[in-house]
């Protein structure tokens, strides 16, 4: 599903609300939890999963085309674990729509 195909469905869903609010609030959600990784912070929603930062150390890598040894920089990587009700509904073999 992509943000476009969120913002409809939930147009859809609750048609009380004009699209380009429900624009607003899926685009305001997605910044602020971008917002809360670059600040270093968790963001949990209960259920779905938790957002969170994974720091990884500089370290000397190997390029693959001419196996020259290079170094990687130190980075941060966005990680994402699936909550206990997501990870027990993908499991039960319910056809996902």
């Amino acid at each position: 599903m992509t943000k476009s195909e969120l913002i409809a469905r939930i147009a859809e869903l609750n048609p009380h609300l004009y699209q380009r609010d429900v624009e607003r609030i899926v685009s305001t959600i997605f910044e602020e939890i971008a917002d809360a990784l670059a600040r270093g912070d968790r963001v949990e929603l209960r259920g779905f999963g938790a957002f969170s930062v994974k720091y990884r150390e500089s370290r000397m890598g190997r390029n693959p085309r001419t196996g020259e040894t290079v170094e990687v920089d130190a980075k941060a990587a966005p990680y994402f674990k699936t909550g206990k009700q997501l990870r027990e509904l993908l499991n039960q073999g319910q056809p996902v729509s």
